[in-house]
Formats: structure tokens, sequence, C-alpha cells
């Protein structure tokens, strides 16, 4: 069964429009590789800022960096470029996908469990130890007052605490945060807040950025330069097989067939027959005498 053909390039490019394409792809990486750093910083400024609130929004941040860095070698690959591509557009369509999840978590957590007004009017207060060191933990009891009366609040140190977001006579928990642990002042937690909405508009636009990036790296992997097909190397030799001979042959690699000596067209030379010993006489003596000489040496 004869193999299938090997895909071959979409599309035929001259230098210059290759070059053009390369540039633009080269531009859309490098975009989104600037947008993934932004979202990397933002995500991890605003996760460290407190203890209690935990925020993932920079997870896309390192996904679609390294998706963008494979995507930068793939293009200035020459041998293994197509494969390297694909790699990077599978890396951003992952970041693609946290991007939009993140942006959906940041966006929600930003506007159900912070409510700024009170930390901007400065309504909230800020406890601490009173040891001057940030990592040294004590807790205590403050007083909060609401409409039906006052109760107590557990605080730790290096905490900026509301009473005004914080119910008294609730026994459920609160669904906005009233106390942010872990934090210089009350000031951090405006900086958390609006760090939270920025986060929530970079992935945005990781998304969308992300989505073009991968679009121009598909479609530039299929194209391939002239220049490089006119100065490929040749194919292979192919082999042919013959089912009657049940011979394997390389076409153009064919040994010659040896040369058979053949007989010379000279004549051979003639010798002469009487000069040429007998064979039955080779071992009989030679008599050299005269007739008389044998009959007279007999006794008679």
């Amino acid at each position: 069964m004869p193999s299938p053909p090997a895909p071959g390039p979409l599309a035929l490019l001259d230098t210059t429009g290759f070059a053009r394409r390369k540039r633009t792809s080269l531009w859309s990486v490098g975009s989104l590789l600037l947008v993934s750093a932004l979202i990397l910083t933002i995500g991890l400024a605003a996760t460290t800022r407190t203890e209690n609130v935990t925020v993932g929004g920079y997870y896309p941040g390192i996904i679609l960096g390294f998706g963008s860095f494979l995507g930068i070698l793939g293009i200035n690959l020459v041998e293994n470029r197509r494969q390297m591509l694909v790699a990077a557009i599978v890396f951003i369509s992952f970041g693609v996908v946290a991007a939009f999840c993140c942006a959906v978590v940041d966006g929600v957590f930003a506007a159900q469990h912070i409510e700024p007004r009170p930390l901007s009017t400065g309504r909230c207060q800020f406890y601490s130890s009173g040891a001057g060191y940030l990592y040294d933990v004590y807790q205590t009891e403050v007083t909060c007052y609401s409409f039906n009366g006052k109760c107590q609040l557990k605080v730790r140190s290096n905490t900026c605490y509301c009473c005004d977001l914080y119910t008294c006579e609730s026994t459920e928990p609160s669904p906005t945060y009233y106390e942010f642990v872990g934090v210089r002042s009350c000031r951090d937690v405006v900086h958390l807040y609006r760090l939270l909405w920025v986060s929530m508009v970079l992935n945005v636009l990781g998304l969308c950025v992300g989505i073009i990036t991968a679009a121009v790296l598909g479609a530039f992997k299929d194209l391939v330069p002239l220049s490089q097909m006119a100065y490929s190397p040749p194919p292979p030799p192919q082999v042919l097989y013959n089912p009657a001979q049940q011979i394997l042959a390389y076409t153009g690699f064919c040994p010659s067939p040896p040369t058979v000596p053949t007989c010379s067209s000279y004549p051979l030379p003639l010798q002469d027959h009487r000069t040429m010993p007998h064979p039955a006489l080779e071992g009989a003596p030679m008599d050299t005498g005269a007739p008389g000489t044998r009959d007279a040496a007999q006794p008679a």
C-alpha cells in the first residue's frame, strides 16, 4: 500500500512577503509577552498585599509568558518552526482560558467582597501590636458599636478592621470583608481594591491579545519562503520493487555487470610434431652405437 503524501505548505511567499509576515508575528508575540509580564507583576503585588485575601490573577501571566517565549523561538527557527509554533499556540490557548477565569473571579471578588467607601472616608481603624514589627502576632478585643448596642471583636495585630461592615447581631459570616490581616495601614486595602480591578482589566486584555496572537501564529506556521524551497536538498532515490524477480534496486546505483574475458583472435603458434618427443619413448634408453656393435658384444 503506498504511503500517504506528506502535508505540504499552504502558501509560498517571496522573501519580502515572508519578512512582513514574520515581523507581524513578532509584534503580536511581543505584545502578548508584555501583557503577560504586567499580569504577573500586578497579580503578585495584589496577592502579597494581605494575608487573608488570596488572589490568583497572576497564573495567566505565567502561562501566556511561556507561550510567548515559545512563539519567539519558533518564529526565528528554520528546521522545527512548525512544531515549536504548535506548542506555543497550545500554551497560549490554555493561557487564554485561564485569563478569562481569573478576570471573572477577580472582578466578582472586588465587586462583592470589598467595600471601598468606609476605607476611603477613614471610618476604618488600624490596630498595631505596638512593638513595631510586622510579623509579631498579638490579639486583642476592640469594641464595635452598632444600632442595637455594642459588641466585642477580636482583632490580630497589623489588621485594618471596619466596624461599619461588621454586624454584631448576625451569627452568619458577613459576605463583605470587614478585616484585612497583615497590612501596614488601611491604605494598603485601598491599593488592593485598585489592584484587583487592574488585574481584571489586564486579564481581559491578555484574553484578546492571546486570541489574536494564536490566530497570527496559526497562519504563519504554514508559510514557506520561496528561497528555502529553491535551496532545499533533492529527494532521496526511489526504491523500485520488481515482484517477478524479487530484487530491490536503487535507480542510478545498479552496478555494471562484470566483464567476461574473451578468447584471443590471434592464432596460436604451430609446433613441429617431429621435434616433439613421443610420450611412449620418453623412458626408453637411446641407442647411439653402430649397427654391428651390439651383435659383436653378445657371446656366441
